[in-house]
């Protein structure tokens, strides 16, 4: 479909670089939306267990071939609904927003696509996490954990990539971690899948322990030609 055709729907994507959200964005890509914008924001009441060095996410833009809005926030939904009516008031036309929501956060984003006056697109809402695993994995996502939250998963998970083994390991490792990771048990992170351009190649990171959490600290990392 031409860019150019009004008739074609844009969106723009909640982005925290993991797999939820990138895969969320593949699924309404297929669906004939156009992505105009990634939106990341990071929390400043507290580092999170999303923490992502922020070159991480600039980078995936850049592979993905997309642009990118990165901006801090205190409160998540007064900072989208800002930074989508900024991009509105700069003349973009988006007519829903896509997130990678699975079981929580639903009134939030409703109230937000409802004072936006948008659609909410919600590929994964209340699909099997095993299910959603399997099917990133078969549309070729390259995805590693980035973070664990300790007394559910150790160290030696981080950097650990999600491949057609990784729910059999899980369930032996502990059989309560959802495989999406659904209950803040992990974070991840995706290098690399059918709709990048480019592929991130991490080749510097240390394990660092905060506020309950194993982080994966990626301090090296280049976008190579595929």
């Amino acid at each position: 479909m031409n860019s150019d055709n009004l008739s074609q729907k844009n969106a723009i994507v909640s982005w925290t670089g993991g797999k939820d959200g990138c895969y969320s964005c593949y699924k309404a890509m297929n669906d004939g939306f156009k992505i105009t914008h990634l939106l990341h924001f990071q929390n400043l009441k507290k580092t999170g267990s999303h923490e992502l060095n922020p070159a991480l996410i600039r980078a995936q833009a850049q592979a993905l071939g997309l642009p990118l809005q990165q901006r801090d926030f205190y409160s998540y939904e007064e900072e989208f609904k800002k930074a989508a009516l900024q991009l509105r008031s700069q003349g973009e036309r988006f007519d829903a927003a896509v997130f990678g929501h699975i079981e929580t956060h639903k009134p939030l984003v409703d109230r937000i696509s409802h004072d936006l006056d948008i659609d909410l697109i919600l590929p994964l809402w209340k699909q099997n996490s095993e299910k959603i695993v399997n099917e990133i994995i078969d549309a070729g996502f390259e995805v590693i954990l980035v973070s664990v939250r300790d007394g559910f998963l150790g160290k030696e998970w981080l950097g650990r990539r999600i491949d057609d083994k990784f729910i059999a390991d899980l369930r032996k490792a502990n059989s309560t971690v959802d495989p999406c990771g659904e209950n803040g048990e992990f974070h991840t992170l995706v290098l690399d899948g059918p709709i990048f351009k480019k592929k991130i190649v991490i080749t510097g990171s240390d394990p660092v322990y905060r506020e309950g959490y194993w982080f994966l600290k990626i301090s090296e990392f280049s976008l190579q030609e595929k």
